[in-house]
């Protein structure tokens, strides 16, 4: 049985990003994965260019990938009100079918092995980890990093607080052919229990991605019913999914996701990305940030590798630390941004004070991204 530095469970944008960086420096890192890439994945495919110069001295490029540049914003409440802003930062399109194949083959590079299986068991002793696979396979690590997503078996397994409790949302995503929508905007549409987004991928197709309650999609049968009478009553929305022509045979759901808080450690696993914590997607910025943790758990990682004397619980308070200074308070920005533009009537009064005084959504904009990192 060979026994690795770290396993990354879980072949995501943070899993992916944790493989390359500690690989690089020359570490043994295992990853698993349930997929063979490529693959597409529920997610609204905007990724904040925080990240990109770190992206950069991974031996990533978006650019040179054909990922699209985005610029401006434009925000609509059901009834159509809007308001368009550019993004103080701006970002990258990029679908994840594209995104994360290319950190694959990067990690491949770097020297990542991977296995395409179901860990279904992770145990922590004293020298480390132990990880089971659906197959009955064993491997053992000195670290263990998480980074399976937003809601796993995994997290029942470990007892984690937010897995016993019901979350009322649903996300679904598809790709359409839609050559009306500005190439360098993303677009965030409210509807009933819901919003959407909108933005151009690497190959011109547009990916829509929303997020829905239960209470609100249960009253339709299924996808297209919700559609047709929920979602098209905002009537950018409407125009859109009258006149866009869809690239998936069905779209893709995941059902059960939860914005409870998580914790950044469990059983001494670093959890990365979605399975640290799930920032709401109408503050489009999940993506960076599951990259910046990934960032944060590798650079720790690495340093307590090296020093063969640091205590495992000096490691896990550091991550905790850093996950919190960077990430605490754009959750809970997201959280009450939600709240605010999934209310009628609060959303309508909020946007009517953006549009008088833009500065404010650059200063909402803004509390929920970064600073650019290396």
């Amino acid at each position: 049985m060979r026994h690795y530095d770290v396993i990354v469970v879980g072949g995501g944008l943070a899993g992916l990003t944790s493989a390359i960086d500690l690989s690089q420096k020359g570490h043994r890192v295992l990853v698993f994965e349930k997929q063979q890439y490529p693959h597409h994945k529920v997610c609204g495919e905007y990724v904040s260019n925080e990240v990109v110069p770190y992206l950069r001295e991974l031996g990533i490029f978006l650019e040179a990938n054909d990922a699209i540049p985005i610029t401006h914003l434009k925000l609509s409440t059901i009834q159509g009100k809007r308001i368009e802003t550019k993004l103080p930062m701006g970002g990258m399109g990029i679908s994840r079918h594209a995104f994360d194949h290319l950190l694959y083959k990067r990690a491949v590079v770097t020297g990542a092995d991977f296995q395409f299986q179901n860990v279904i068991s992770i145990q922590f002793n004293s020298s480390g980890f132990e990880v089971v696979t659906d197959l009955n396979e064993k491997f053992t690590s000195t670290l263990v990093i998480g980074a399976y997503g937003k809601r796993n078996g995994l997290d029942k397994a470990l007892h984690r607080d937010f897995a016993r409790k019901k979350s009322p949302w649903l996300a679904v995503k598809a790709h359409y052919v839609y050559d009306d929508f500005p190439k360098h905007w993303v677009a965030l549409h409210n509807f009933e229990g819901g919003y959407g987004g909108l933005s151009k991928t690497e190959t011109g197709a547009v990916n829509f991605c929303y997020l829905a309650s239960y209470a609100s999609f249960q009253k339709e049968k299924n996808i297209d019913s919700f559609n047709d009478n929920v979602v098209a009553r905002n009537p950018f929305l409407k125009t859109f999914l009258r006149e866009a022509t869809p690239l998936f045979d069905e779209p893709l759901s995941i059902a059960q996701i939860s914005f409870h808080p998580k914790k950044a450690i469990e059983n001494h696993i670093l959890m990365c990305g979605d399975t640290a914590g799930l920032i709401h997607p109408l503050c489009g910025n999940g993506m960076a940030m599951a990259i910046h943790s990934a960032k944060i758990a590798a650079e720790l990682i690495a340093d307590f590798l090296k020093k063969n004397n640091q205590q495992r619980a000096q490691l896990e308070n550091d991550y905790q630390m850093q996950w919190n200074r960077h990430f605490k308070r754009r959750l809970w920005m997201g959280r009450r941004l939600q709240s605010l533009l999934l209310n009628p009537s609060m959303s309508a009064i909020a946007l009517s004070a953006m549009i008088t005084q833009p500065r404010l959504l650059q200063k909402l904009i803004k509390g929920t991204h970064g600073k650019p990192i290396r």
